[in-house]
């Protein structure tokens, strides 16, 4: 059976290295995000700043995956 995985919106407040990035989600919790493979392939650029939904383990809440990023009619403001 696949692992359970919590979708969360957030921000992008820093890059580091490697496609890494800093994330504070919605709920004020800091995570450190990576790129997702479809998202590299598609050359999509990600700058600090932007809003993204990133996938995050239930064992682990402090790493998540990033598989998207949402454009600016997609905010939820």
């Amino acid at each position: 059976m696949k692992e359970q995985k919590w979708i969360h919106e957030g921000l992008i407040t820093e890059s580091l290295p490697n496609g890494m990035f800093r994330v504070r989600l919605d709920n004020e919790d800091l995570i450190l995000g990576y790129v997702s493979g479809k998202i590299r392939r598609s050359f999509i650029r990600i700058l600090p700043g932007d809003r993204v939904k990133i996938e995050v383990s239930r064992y682990d809440s402090t790493r998540g995956r990033i598989i998207y990023r949402l454009r600016n009619k997609d905010w939820k403001d």
